[in-house]
């Protein structure tokens, strides 16, 4: 059986010839008498570039320091893909551990009827639009299954904020402009070889997403033929407009973060106040935002996300 630092890898979804896995990290203290609650992540990068093996080190200590599963799940990559596929592999993941398959692989371990949902970046609009599920009815996607939490850390939350739809040549981070001869293979939406699930942290594709930011791509990868407008996809117009059903939340950004804005973060936790004070006893969110701090931030060993994972177990435990 798997230890904290080695996980159970299971294949949860084979499509259009791709194997998507998700690897599962089980708490030492968890057993079939006990289960453990799930906290599933999903990873950054765009939905362009990124892959499950790319935790960070907070994640490899929760099963043990916080008595959590956690699980980090692939899916499929744009452009080859675009957003309503993206969805669907979220979707099934969270569907999958709903399965006797999923309780064999983990000898009944892990629990889930108590799923918080986090991801970062990328990942973490993932979460949030699983977790409020938004956008499923539009794409013809059905929803996932409810869940408990909703953990996205320094989210990307609406893609016609003018960071995705103004070019930045070089973006802010980087000395040079990328020359897009570098990520052609992968601009490409019928190329054969990128059709894939998933990329090394170190691979040519690593580039991508700044690639993107600096030619503002980012709507055009992600739902070009789709006739979906971005504004479907929106977290914040959604709980403005739409009438959701979200479980409790917490969100956590850097206010120096040149990867994606703090604003991204701050236009969701405005509209969630906004719901709050106008009586809506279920609106339940936690934000922290963290001062002189960028993108990428929990990558670091000594960061402990203390505040979130408080947030996880006390949700987890009702």
């Amino acid at each position: 059986m798997a230890s904290s630092s080695k996980p159970i890898e299971i294949l949860f979804k084979h499509v259009d010839g791709i194997d998507i896995y998700m690897d599962v990290y089980l708490s030492p203290s968890s057993s079939q008498q006990s289960p453990a609650p799930i906290l599933l992540w999903w990873h950054g990068g765009g939905l362009l570039q990124g892959t499950r093996k790319g935790v960070s080190p907070h994640h490899l200590r929760a099963p043990a320091s916080h008595g959590v599963t956690f699980i980090s799940a692939d899916y499929r990559l744009a452009p080859q893909f675009r957003l309503p596929t993206i969805l669907s592999d979220c979707a099934d993941a969270v569907k999958f551990l709903h399965t006797q398959q999923f309780q064999k692989a983990t000898e009944g371990r892990a629990d889930a009827s108590r799923v918080i949902l986090s991801g970062s970046s990328a990942g973490g609009w993932l979460s949030l639009l699983c977790g409020y599920r938004i956008g499923f009815d539009e794409i013809g996607v059905p929803e996932p299954p409810s869940v408990q939490g909703v953990v996205p850390i320094y989210p990307i939350t609406d893609l016609e904020d003018p960071f995705w739809t103004t070019t930045q040549r070089p973006v802010k981070y980087m000395d040079r402009v990328i020359a897009r001869e570098e990520v052609q293979p992968f601009l490409n939406p019928n190329e054969p070889t990128s059709r894939i699930a998933s990329s090394a942290l170190d691979s040519p594709r690593a580039i991508f997403y700044s690639f993107m930011v600096q030619e503002a791509l980012l709507a055009d990868l992600l739902l070009s033929g789709t006739e979906i407008p971005p504004s479907t996809f929106s977290i914040a117009g959604s709980l403005k407009t739409r009438k959701l059903d979200f479980p409790p939340t917490y969100i956590v950004h850097g206010d120096q973060d040149l990867k994606v804005p703090v604003k991204q973060s701050r236009d969701v936790v405005q509209a969630l106040e906004e719901l709050k004070q106008k009586g809506n006893a279920e609106c339940e969110y936690e934000y922290e935002e963290l001062p002189g701090v960028d993108h990428l931030f929990d990558r670091e060993p000594k960061s402990q996300m203390e505040k979130m994972y408080a947030f996880i177990v006390r949700v987890s435990s009702r």
